[in-house]
């Protein structure tokens, strides 16, 4: 069975195991995103990011349209 790839975290740099070919058992599925909110990260970013990450900028996103 090939190893998955072990790549940085584009806004933190800290190592994750990208499980692109079976996401579903991947660290960032976890996190649940509506499409406006993978919409702006996606503006924001355009590799992998870790779970953390991704919770906070899911926040972020979030605090920026109650204000």
């Amino acid at each position: 069975m090939a190893k998955h790839e072990i790549i940085s975290c584009e806004r933190c740099n800290t190592s994750i195991e990208c499980k692109a070919n079976a996401y579903t058992k991947c660290q960032c599925s976890a996190v649940h995103l509506d499409l406006n909110e993978v919409q702006y990260i996606s503006e924001l970013h355009d590799g992998c990011l870790c779970a953390k990450c991704l919770f906070e900028l899911q926040q972020e996103y979030k605090d920026s349209i109650a204000s």
